[in-house]
């Protein structure tokens, strides 16, 4: 499973994949991750910036409440943030394409 839910905050496990041409969400990247790509190069944390500006943005939380509970330093990450409408929603998506 690429989230867990506790309480009020889900984190997401994901392969980050940086130097993209675009910042978007592809899919899930094995069982238990998703891939997201992000525009930024992974120099001096750019890349992990520009990640916390997507995932604040695509599912409308403050850019404050979006956190790394491990991996900064990895392609492998876990990020966690507030249980927002937006990602119950994603969620829903995700759950029915499955």
């Amino acid at each position: 499973m690429f989230y867990e839910i506790k309480g009020d905050f889900v984190t997401f496990k994901i392969k980050a994949q940086p130097q993209s041409s675009k910042n978007e969400i592809c899919g899930l990247y094995g069982e238990d991750a998703l891939k997201v790509k992000i525009t930024a190069a992974p120099v001096e944390g750019a890349a992990n910036k520009e990640l916390i500006k997507f995932f604040s943005k695509r599912f409308k939380v403050a850019k404050s409440d979006v956190e790394f509970v491990s991996g900064e330093t990895s392609k492998i990450k876990k990020v966690r943030l507030p249980l927002s409408d937006e990602v119950k929603n994603f969620l829903k998506e995700y759950e029915g394409a499955r």
